[in-house]
């Protein structure tokens, strides 16, 4: 039988944060838009999508006189993005 996916990482770009995110503390803005090639306001609105489902957390700051944003994953984003996989992982033959 097999197990429904997560709608809200069932899309590449946030499924791309949330890779990039299971393996690190916390990353910058600026690391996420080079590693995924999305564009600045694209991922700005995938980053509030995963944080209005309380998988990341965001942070905003400065880094010396220029603006700052860095994103963690939750625990909760944890539990997704492993539930995810073990779903997926039921559409094997």
């Amino acid at each position: 039988m097999f197990k429904p996916l997560d709608p809200l990482l069932h899309n590449q770009l946030r499924l791309q944060i949330m890779s990039l995110l299971i393996g690190v503390e916390n990353a910058e803005f600026g690391f996420l838009l080079d590693e995924t090639g999305s564009t600045r306001g694209n991922l700005s609105v995938q980053l509030n999508k995963l944080k209005e489902a309380g998988y990341i957390a965001i942070e905003k700051g400065y880094k010396g006189n220029y603006p700052n944003t860095k994103c963690a994953i939750s625990k909760k984003g944890q539990h997704a993005f492993t539930s995810y996989f073990e779903a997926l992982q039921s559409y094997q033959p």
